[in-house]
């Protein structure tokens, strides 16, 4: 089982045509992706060759969405276009969009984000690194050889240690892993991943990644209270970060004690969630609470 992308999954690629759209066409492709077409106006109608795949660009998503059935589109364009990229896919009906571009202006991914919501389709991102299911499919920039499909799932800010994990805990293997990305405004949540997951049958743990800013850390301990049976471990990136410095991703900003990485650890264990102080301990009590049956 998975959540959001299956091996049925049928992907569009906005932006394929483009550097960056290309070189992860060809991984996604690889990886065993359905990828069904890219989309770019001024360039419709032609194929692009993937090693020996040939795989056809369209005018627009709503026309990839007529040719293929496409259920899926991952976004590469660059920040100027995103706004439009991800109004013009949620206007066709897509039911995912994945928006791997970062730099987007914070206006720009809240009228996005807004207009999504009411046409119906899912956002993940913008600025991350999409999700996998491994052994199924991969929408976005997630390597897919450094793990296996198992029994964990996963849910994190951080693309890099979104991949750490995923390589610490290989010999487990992941039911889904994905990647939210860390902008002040994103799309798909913690608290969305974890209700998927509690969902899913196959899932038996979840990792949580979080980092040091905001509440959505704390906003997510209290759902696991409320409505998570499975058990839940912890990462927050951030422990060592200066005071009165910026760090790393454009959500991370701490005010006071509010978004500190203690405060997270804090209300996380609070509610049983185990918080492990580097990636590899985390990895190390995934593996206890899976062994304990608890």
């Amino acid at each position: 089982m998975a959540i959001y992308l299956t091996k049925e999954s049928k992907v569009l690629v906005q932006g394929m045509t483009g550097a960056e759209g290309m070189k992860h066409t060809r991984r996604m492709i690889a990886a065993g992706t359905n990828v069904v077409g890219g989309v770019n106006p001024r360039k419709a109608g032609r194929t692009v060759d993937f090693d020996e795949r040939a795989v056809p660009v369209f005018g627009s998503v709503r026309e990839g969405i007529a040719r293929t059935g496409a259920d899926v589109t991952v976004v590469f364009v660059p920040p100027a276009f995103a706004r439009t990229a991800v109004i013009e896919a949620a206007d066709a009906g897509i039911p995912l969009a994945v928006v791997i571009t970062e730099g987007i202006p914070v206006h720009d991914a809240v009228a996005f984000h807004a207009h999504a919501r009411d046409k119906g389709t899912r956002v993940i991102g913008p600025n991350c690194p999409g999700l996998i299911t491994p052994g199924q499919s991969n929408a976005g920039i997630i390597p897919a050889d450094i793990t296996k499909p198992g029994r964990i799932g996963l849910v994190s800010k951080s693309g890099t240690l979104t991949y750490q994990l995923m390589y610490e805990l290989r010999d487990i293997g992941f039911s889904t892993c994905v990647g939210i990305g860390g902008d002040p405004v994103i799309g798909t949540t913690h608290i969305d991943c974890l209700a998927a997951f509690e969902r899913d049958p196959e899932t038996e743990l979840v990792v949580l990644i979080g980092e040091i800013g905001g509440d959505a850390e704390e906003r997510a301990a209290a759902y696991v209270r409320d409505h998570v049976t499975k058990p839940v471990v912890a990462y927050i990136a951030g422990f060592t970060a200066p005071e009165g410095k910026t760090m790393g991703h454009a959500g991370a900003i701490v005010s006071g004690s509010t978004g500190t990485a203690q405060a997270k650890k804090t209300a996380l264990e609070a509610v049983g969630v185990r918080v492990g102080s580097t990636p590899t301990e985390t990895a190390r009590l995934v593996l206890e609470r899976l062994a304990s049956g608890q």
